[in-house]
């Protein structure tokens, strides 16, 4: 399993700086690589606006 950004994203950054296996890339709405992603949930924990959800 692995987690999803949705559209509500805000490209903040925050996520990038807490991914653990480097599994987030920037763009307009950042994405994760689901064949990377540890299901750690890091990510989805310091999200600001909550866009981040277990897939």
């Amino acid at each position: 399993m692995s987690y999803k950004i949705t559209d509500d994203c805000t490209a903040c950054g925050t996520c990038i700086d807490e991914c653990p296996v480097d599994a987030i890339k920037e763009g307009e709405i950042y994405s994760i690589d689901a064949d990377v992603c540890t299901d750690c949930g890091s990510c989805a924990d310091v999200c600001p606006v909550e866009a981040i959800l277990p897939e």
